[in-house]
């Protein structure tokens, strides 16, 4: 799947899966739950035990299908290590302007972690596709609301605290799209086989977003 392709995705579905701490057989399973529930783009975060191999592996099996990145980029050796696994895009949970550079370089789009106005136009002006907003369970959407007065010109995801029930209001005050981990991506109910739980769970807060 091209660059052009998985940001079409993003921008028609909104959420990127965010794929922390399951284990490796478990993955194949994972990744056709979130496509049948609707999710097209997933990002494994490098702090998950064997997530390179899982990006080369999800490219072989699903990546014509759906978007996989890696998350939990934090400097530029990480991005060196998940483009070469494969990563389609990279995703940060802090702003730094060297990794987004070298994403830009390599043509890979990077959604980096930022917090402040400061730092969501330093990311966005060194090349950023999209600025992932994080920690955004504590900042909330009022934090965001106010950021898209002077910066609604430059895209956000909302990061952290976002569900069903309050995706629709995320969506409302001008969020480009969402990354949802652990009320999505329950580690639990996936490594008891329990996939159908996280379809189910994708279809709901697609729903939502109506």
């Amino acid at each position: 799947m091209n660059k052009e392709q998985g940001l079409a995705l993003i921008e028609q579905t909104r959420i990127i899966a965010i794929v922390r701490g399951v284990e490796a057989q478990h993955m194949d399973g994972l990744a056709g739950a979130l496509y049948d529930g609707g999710i097209r783009a997933m990002e494994i975060t490098l702090n998950t035990p064997g997530a390179l191999t899982a990006i080369s592996r999800l490219q072989e099996t699903i990546g014509d299908r759906m978007y996989v990145g890696a998350g939990t980029v934090i400097d530029v050796e990480d991005a060196k290590k998940a483009i070469e696994a494969g990563a389609a895009y990279l995703v940060t949970p802090n702003m730094d302007e060297d990794v987004i550079r070298y994403g830009v370089s390599h043509n890979i789009p990077v959604f980096p972690g930022a917090m402040t106005p400061t730092e969501i136009v330093k990311a966005w002006k060194a090349g950023a596709t999209a600025v992932k907003i994080f920690p955004g369970a504590s900042l909330g959407i009022n934090y965001i609301k106010e950021l898209q007065g002077p910066l609604n010109h430059i895209p956000m995801v909302a990061v952290g605290g976002v569900n069903e029930d309050n995706i629709r209001q995320f969506l409302d005050v001008g969020c480009y799209g969402f990354g949802i981990g652990g009320s999505l991506v329950n580690v639990k109910e996936i490594h008891s086989g329990n996939y159908a739980w996280v379809t189910e769970k994708a279809r709901r807060l697609i729903q939502k977003m109506g």
